[in-house]
């Protein structure tokens, strides 16, 4: 009986209502989602610019495109995240005061987006960038005989034609970033990692929470799982089925 009072004192620590953390770890979670999605948008902007870059831009716009998919993939991504975070804060608030203006207080959820944009953008450049190469040649060829401009070939031919080669890595890319937001816990952003270890070192109830945020994470990936499959079956509509 004691182990069973036990047992239910614990699970109720994870009420919505104080004194549970419930509440807490669900909007740690939505917190979470704003910024992996956040993030993850604008990293695919930037992956998309730059892999156009990369295959159709000049030497310089290569040479800068190679320097920072390739910092951004050699360097630790927590060392960027500070470095972004806390350089990035500090020189606009020089910016400001060289302008004349008051230092401005970040808001941590855009700063947020903009880090894990920033470093999603450098490997959805290169994820992308295969994947126009994966595209057969007729068909850019194919293209360009219609007289299509470069513009009007890139949004009807090219980029619906290298979905399916992309959506596994940038599937991928996306189940990342919604890892990488634990890594602003250390910057101090109310993220589910950092709601979970105030809640366990509260309660020191450390299992129980630890136990809770990988569930929710492991929802998260499992449905995004499902609706990545659904995406990329609709992407290979009129591809021939495998045997």
């Amino acid at each position: 009986m004691d182990t069973v009072s036990s047992m239910f004192e614990s699970l109720q620590l994870l009420a919505l209502s104080p004194p549970g953390w419930g509440g807490n770890l669900l909007r740690g979670l939505l917190h979470t989602l704003e910024i992996a999605i956040g993030g993850y948008s604008l990293g695919l902007a930037i992956g998309l610019m730059g892999a156009c870059g990369k295959l159709y831009g000049g030497v310089v716009v290569r040479d800068c495109l190679a320097c920072y998919t390739t910092l951004v993939r050699a360097v630790p991504e927590l060392i960027l995240i500070l470095l972004l975070y806390y350089a990035g804060t500090d020189l606009i608030n020089q910016l400001m005061f060289w302008m004349g203006r008051d230092a401005v207080d970040i808001d941590g959820l855009i700063a947020g987006i903009f880090v894990i944009g920033f470093v999603q953008g450098a490997y959805s450049t290169e994820v992308i960038r295969g994947a126009i190469q994966a595209i057969p040649q007729g068909q850019l060829e194919a293209a360009k005989a219609y007289g299509m401009s470069f513009w009007q070939s890139l949004r009807k031919i090219t980029l619906p034609a290298m979905l399916p080669y992309a959506i596994p890595g940038l599937a991928n890319l996306w189940l990342i970033a919604t890892k990488d937001t634990a890594l602003l816990a250390v910057v101090g952003f109310s993220e589910l990692t950092l709601e979970t270890r105030q809640a366990a070192g509260s309660t020191k109830h450390y299992m129980l929470f630890y136990c809770a945020a990988g569930v929710l994470y492991l929802m998260v990936t499992l449905v995004s799982n499902r609706l990545i499959a659904r995406i990329e079956n609709w992407s290979r509509r009129g591809f021939a089925k495998e045997q």
